[in-house]
């Protein structure tokens, strides 16, 4: 089974050929019904103009249910069907790569990438939306979020019931959907499709997820609460008040959508590689990439990879240098196949934090010769930082005084954050020292450009204003940053801060065009100058409303002002062809 929105999912997805043939039962985007706003928060104006199933595309691609065919092995089971054929890659990482030590209820999620090939129905909303994402949240892949079930079942030929739930969505919401998982799955796998057809409708009855807005989700009788979380947060802080009137109906409060338990997931236990772990190798490798938050690890990460995906031959070959990825395997296939990778990491049996941390040490790679090879971090690389004995002494006794995990978590994730802080503070103030001073900023003059970025010129800042003035740990950090210029994540880091820095500059000469007077300096110009004009302070509001340039308030309205004013001082032919009503 499928239940789909409208947009296609690349490679893997296209639409049905023959809509005509569909249950009546079916869910489909296509079905003209009006649906009332949910409960979900105020609606605004822009909510008012969504069509049906607007809002579930908003949220999820589509919903699938993939079980097990004795003769095709995974398929979709489809009544109407947004995927192309039974061998998509998205049926097999739907499924644990061996099921032998599975049986019950496990959950994991895997990541693909999108089609450039077709433009969504909700453009405008998704640039929105990822404008004021935090960087980790910014969208580029699809997530499969999976609930798989495997029970004895003797009245099968195969012996065992194995199925999965499966939602497909743009959003890395991975807290939130496995969340919302472990609602829907159970409902399904006991009352089959008419609680799905349920869901769908709840879901499209919810406000859109826009950065910044608190939303009560009702969900098969239950109610969630969440924060959409925006790029102006306060890092390691939650804007979630927990506690209004209205919580009364509240079944579930999440203080974040896409963080998982951070020190459950790396300290507190791990597998074997040769056993089905598809739960913890999905989350420890969304921690990975969680680690160096606030700054986005912008390379590919799968937290679920196998011998079916559509990369398996990229990123498995020999013939060039291991690409920048992160893959989380469960097969023993890949303990050989990967053995010539510069970074493995090799997770074990079950243990408690305490004993994990004396047992992951930081290892050769070339110790690692066998399948069998106990856990630890296999690495080519020498640590550039000294290990800190505090912060494992610090969760070591948390262990022991049964410390909560939720505040385990917090203490690692604070410690991660002020390690990152105190390395890019650098970074922030070199950069910061890129900008044109304002004074250099003419009305009648392009916005000046910034400064080249001189790796030579920012090492030598590091001598008095480096990481040693916020930071403890001892080390090479010179040799880090040498490392860190040359990765993509600084190439994305830099990237995003130039662009912020363009935009800052562009609000500066817009706003000292609207301190001039225009009408003075117009009497010196020509008709064709004073069109000219027009036409660039046209082009110049245009750009302010369409990449939201951070100028101060009242700046457009005024800029509006003196565009009418300049027009007003036309001949009327000319006020005919550029005179329009001006927008609120």
């Amino acid at each position: 089974m499928a239940l789909q929105g409208p947009e296609e999912l690349g490679e893997q997805v296209e639409e049905p050929e023959d809509l005509d043939d569909q249950d009546a039962s079916s869910i489909s985007p296509a079905e003209e019904i009006t649906l009332p706003p949910g409960p979900g928060g105020e609606e605004e104006p822009e909510e008012a103009l969504l069509l049906p199933w607007d809002r579930f595309s908003a949220w999820l691609h589509c919903i699938c249910v993939v079980g097990f065919d004795l003769e095709l092995g995974q398929a979709v089971e489809v009544r109407h069907t947004g995927l192309r054929s039974p061998k998509t890659s998205i049926c097999y990482l739907s499924f644990p790569d061996s099921n032998s030590g599975c049986l019950g209820d496990t959950q994991f999620c895997f990541r693909f990438r999108q089609g450039s090939n077709r433009k969504s129905s909700l453009g405008c909303f998704l640039e929105t939306t990822d404008r004021d994402a935090p960087a980790c949240l910014k969208q580029g892949h699809y997530y499969g979020y999976v609930y798989f079930r495997q029970v004895r079942d003797k009245s099968l030929k195969r012996g065992y019931f194995q199925k999965s739930l499966v939602l497909i969505s743009k959003l890395p919401y991975v807290n939130f959907f496995h969340s919302l998982l472990k609602i829907m799955a159970p409902e399904y796998f006991e009352k089959q499709e008419p609680c799905l057809e349920a869901a769908c409708n709840d879901i499209d009855r919810w406000l859109t997820p826009h950065p910044g807005r608190i939303l009560t989700l009702p969900i098969m009788g239950v109610v969630i609460k969440v924060r959409i979380p925006t790029c102006y947060d306060k890092p390691g802080t939650s804007q979630l008040v927990q506690s209004t009137q209205s919580d009364s109906l509240v079944s579930i409060v999440l203080p974040t959508i896409h963080e998982v338990d951070l020190f459950r997931r790396v300290f507190g236990q791990s597998y074997v590689v040769g056993q089905v772990s598809n739960t913890n190798v999905t989350f420890y490798s969304s921690s990975l990439c969680s680690c160096i938050s606030p700054l986005r690890y912008c390379s590919d990460f799968r937290p679920y990879f196998t011998i079916h995906d559509s990369e398996f031959k990229e990123y498995t070959t020999r013939t060039q240098a291991p690409p920048s990825v992160i893959l989380g395997v469960t097969n023993p296939f890949f303990a050989k196949t990967l053995q010539h990778w510069p970074h493995i990491i090799r997770i074990g049996d079950m243990k408690q934090a305490g004993e994990m941390a004396k047992q992951m040490k930081v290892k050769k790679l070339k110790n690692l010769k066998t399948l069998d090879s106990k856990p630890g971090v296999y690495t080519a690389y020498k640590p550039y930082l000294n290990k800190d004995e505090d912060i494992i002494k610090q969760l070591q006794k948390g262990v022991q005084q049964k410390r909560p995990s939720a505040a385990q978590n917090a203490i690692l994730r604070r410690y991660f954050l002020e390690l990152t802080q105190s390395f890019i503070i650098p970074l922030e103030r070199y950069v910061a020292s890129l900008m044109p001073l304002q004074k250099s900023i003419s009305p009648w003059k392009s916005p000046p450009q910034l400064r080249p970025f001189i790796q030579q010129d920012f090492m030598k800042t590091l001598e008095k204003a480096g990481p040693q003035l916020t930071s403890r740990l001892k080390g090479d950090w010179i040799g880090l940053y040498r490392h860190f210029l040359k990765s993509p994540n600084f190439d994305g880091w830099f990237r995003n801060r130039r662009r912020e820095m363009t935009q800052k500059l562009e609000a500066l000469h817009l706003e000292a065009l609207c301190e001039e007077d225009l009408q003075q300096r117009i009497q010196k110009h020509t008709e064709v100058e004073t069109v000219d004009l027009v036409l660039k302070l046209k082009d110049k509001l245009s750009q302010a409303e369409r990449e939201q340039l951070p100028v101060r308030p009242g700046t457009l309205l005024k800029l509006r002002a003196h565009i009418d004013a300049v027009i007003l001082a036309l001949p009327e032919d000319l006020q005919g062809i550029l005179h329009k009503p001006s927008t609120p």
